[in-house]
């Protein structure tokens, strides 16, 4: 069969969903994180193993397809984030969110620039992109260890509201690295504020709309509220980031908070619409993105590569 046949982006997307679903079942009966196998079978069936699945194809479609995975994970994410639960915790996941994404952010761009010698331009920017977690990684974790609510609480919100701050702060960093006439930290942490002002305002202002749309009976056709509050979620989250970029991830993960934390008469089945379309995009998400890394270019790290991830995780 000729090897042209897979370079068909509908194919990839066809497969990648496939391949995401049969790995975290398989996880699932071996009772191991369901992130190993699927970037394992990324890699197995992308460019650089048997060619099955070829990121490349899909082009640009790839960061649209990536963009509304996420928007979609974040948003599902936001609806579990319970204020009266969060309230408890605040302090901590105010400390893991504001400390902690420092500390990370130091640590990996000191790491970058001592180990594998970059530029302090480079090791910087760098360091913004490793603050993040994420719930795509932190939520499958949690459901397969059982850890105390409590404990999952922190690192639950962690993991949204991370997302939200990290992209924000990844992307203006980017900005002032590129920027010919370079800003002052304090106007550079201005543009990081107002972004994440204003995909909370825009993510609370949407989501309340929901909720009042949704108490109007026979508004929305019956049967039709999980779809309509997907495309409003997807709506927001392009037109948000479209007024300010990265703005909005902050914008769908408020957007589900607010909806998640007011009673609607949707709010059950939305919940389980959600966690299934979160976990088929999951695994799409995680088999494209490894298949899309090449080995080569991991391997030309060599051990520098290798002591900056031990110091991220240690």
């Amino acid at each position: 069969m000729s090897a042209s046949i897979f370079h068909n982006p509908a194919l990839t997307i066809g497969l990648a969903l496939a391949l995401g679903m049969i790995a975290q079942a398989l996880a699932h009966h071996l009772r191991i994180p369901g992130i190993v196998l699927l970037l394992a079978a990324g890699v197995a069936l992308g460019p650089d193993g048997a060619g099955l699945i070829r990121p490349e194809s899909l082009g640009a479609a790839l960061n649209i397809l990536t963009g509304f995975a996420v928007a979609v994970i974040l948003f599902e994410g936001g609806i579990n984030l319970k204020f009266q639960r969060l309230k408890r915790a605040r302090r901590s996941i105010r400390q893991l969110i504001l400390l902690g994404g420092a500390v990370t952010v130091a640590g990996g761009a000191a790491a970058a620039r001592l180990i594998m010698d970059w530029p302090w331009k480079s090791a910087l920017l760098f360091g913004t992109l490793v603050m993040v977690t994420g719930p795509t990684v932190i939520n499958p974790l949690l459901k397969r260890l059982k850890v105390k609510r409590s404990v999952a609480t922190v690192l639950e919100a962690e993991g949204v509201l991370i997302d939200a701050v990290g992209a924000v702060v990844a992307a203006v960093a980017l900005e002032a690295a590129l920027s010919p006439a370079h800003g002052s930290p304090l106007a550079w942490g201005g543009h990081v504020l107002l972004r994440l002002a204003f995909g909370a305002a825009a993510g609370a202002g949407t989501g309340f709309a929901l909720i009042r749309l949704f108490r109007v009976r026979r508004l929305i056709p019956e049967g039709t509220e999980n779809v309509f509050t997907l495309a409003v979620v997807l709506a927001l989250f392009q037109v948000s980031h479209l007024i300010l970029p990265e703005s909005g991830i902050a914008a769908v993960t408020v957007a589900g908070i607010i909806i998640g934390n007011f009673s609607t008469n949707i709010l059950r089945d939305l919940m389980e619409f959600k966690e299934e379309l979160t976990v088929l995009l999951i695994g799409m998400l995680f088999v494209l993105l490894a298949a899309d890394v090449r080995l080569t270019q991991v391997m030309a790290l060599g051990w520098p590569g290798l002591g900056v991830v031990l110091v991220l995780m240690f």
